[in-house]
């Protein structure tokens, strides 16, 4: 008896247990998605874009307000993700990529002024190797983007792809890794994804997509329409890309943002 009054009396006078999570400081976040609606950029051979049906707005018969929307859209447009299943036979879908490939050290490649110079650009090797001399080698598991400024002509789809004819893919022009960047970075340095402020990992004018066949082969996702790299630091910052999880999805829409140092 005297055990448990002694165990009663402690229960009593002891302070409530508090679980306490990690606070986030939402002034270090930026939001690196844009805005998914009627002006959402999409590649020129999709016709429909991004549509919001209305099934219910208003007052109900019992007294509140409801709204519910159905939303149509494309796998690839707008902020998204390339699954490698989309250029790799047999590699993942969207709903199979795991976390670690969409969470991790954000490195950024400012490839601006060469962008301003020459629309089609592509990012190379030297490139990053630039970046390595200052902030030292990229880490393992590293998402590594591009930031050409491209985010800033959205949403004027003339300036975002070079064409803003529906079905237009000869007139493409915009900036993207090489080939050999993207060798390099997958083989030499294991990054867990790249990424672009433009409409694709590869540059405008490619006809072979053979950025998108190296890193979707090496079963790596690609981070596309990505905004406000200008708004990152070239290192330090984490990243977190989360895609709608769409079973066996080839893409999906994602919100993705940058947590800053």
């Amino acid at each position: 008896m005297r055990f448990g009054a002694a165990v009663l009396a402690l229960a009593v006078l002891a302070p409530p247990l508090v679980c306490t999570g990690a606070a986030i400081d939402t002034a270090k976040v930026v939001d690196l998605s844009h805005t998914y609606d009627a002006d959402t950029v999409y590649w020129p051979t999709d016709r429909e874009g991004f549509e919001l049906e209305t099934l219910s707005e208003g007052m109900t018969e019992g007294g509140w307000y409801y709204t519910a929307n159905r939303f149509k859209t494309a796998e690839h447009g707008g902020t998204h993700i390339d699954a490698p299943i989309h250029f790799a036979k047999a590699k993942r879908s969207v709903d199979e990529i795991p976390l670690s490939s969409l969470i991790g050290p954000l490195v950024v490649v400012d490839v601006t002024s060469a962008a301003a110079a020459d629309v089609d650009y592509r990012a190379t090797v030297a490139d990053i190797e630039a970046w390595e001399k200052h902030y030292g080698r990229i880490p393992n598991g590293a998402i590594v983007v591009l930031r050409s400024g491209w985010s800033k002509r959205w949403p004027d789809r003339a300036k975002v792809l070079g064409t803003d004819v529906p079905g237009d893919t000869a007139n493409l022009h915009f900036p993207g890794f090489s080939k050999e960047a993207a060798t390099f970075l997958v083989e030499e340095r294991d990054v867990a994804a790249i990424g672009v402020d433009t409409p694709s990992i590869d540059h405008g004018p490619s006809a072979d997509f053979i950025v998108h066949q190296i890193v979707n082969g090496a079963d790596k996702p690609g981070l596309e329409n990505l905004a406000n790299l200008e708004s990152v630091p070239e290192t330090g910052a984490t990243i977190i890309a989360l895609p709608m999880k769409i079973g066996g999805g080839s893409g999906a829409p994602a919100r993705v943002i940058a947590v800053l140092p």
